[in-house]
């Protein structure tokens, strides 16, 4: 593998070049070779995703711009309609591109959606969290939230397939991430109801604005 791109990188005057690759769908991962410069696609790929990063192998030098090829099945549906809305596609395929999967539990799963998913469950699992401003009631409430902090954990350790020593670390890893979590919005909420604002979750769409001056006219 190292020695076919090397010699994919090599310029067209060496006389080791490689002047053509043929690939399979796999070229659209971790093939870096700035050199290349024509892709030819053979047929609509499954996602929008693969197709970007496939097509994307080309044109990466500013002085030597790429071209790519799109060869379409008309018998295909997915590559019939392809064509048909063939600029259209092309020019918002971004917004098609699938969702990716994820490690539940994982670093980086944690980083993104545990503070979110805290929140959520203490809103909406204890009734005095839930209205708008309810958001401040946590440095009443912050003893009855545990509830959450034990449901996430709970669900670490039985989602882990893994070692028991191993499930039970990363429950507790949980457990302290959600308990910091709600170290933090404690803080956050004191420090605003000591400058006297009211800490709330968000404003809410479509609420009406206070409006300023005589309600009377005139």
């Amino acid at each position: 593998m190292a020695a076919a791109k090397r010699r994919l990188a090599l310029p067209f005057w060496e006389k080791d070049r490689v002047d053509v690759a043929i690939a399979t769908n796999m070229i659209s991962v971790g093939l870096d070779i700035v050199r290349l410069g024509v892709t030819v696609v053979m047929g609509q790929p499954k996602t929008s995703a693969e197709y970007i990063r496939a097509t994307s192998r080309v044109g990466r030098d500013p002085d030597r711009p790429g071209l790519i090829v799109t060869v379409l099945n008309i018998h295909k549906p997915r590559d019939r309609s392809h064509y048909e809305r063939f600029a259209g596609c092309h020019q918002t395929f971004y917004r098609s591109v699938e969702a990716r999967s994820v490690t539940s539990f994982s670093p980086r799963a944690l980083d993104r959606g545990l503070a979110g998913t805290l929140i959520a469950l203490a809103r909406q699992g204890h009734l005095p969290m839930t209205p708008p401003k309810g958001a401040g009631e946590i440095l009443r409430e912050r003893p009855r939230l545990d509830f959450a902090v034990d449901a996430l954990a709970d669900r670490a350790q039985s989602h882990a397939k893994m070692d028991p020593a191993d499930a039970a670390k990363l429950r507790q890893t949980v457990q302290e991430r959600a308990l910091d979590l709600l170290d933090e919005w404690s803080k956050y909420a004191k420090e605003l109801s000591d400058a006297g604002v009211a800490l709330q979750y968000q404003v809410e769409a479509g609420a009406a604005r206070r409006r300023r001056g005589n309600r009377g006219g005139g």
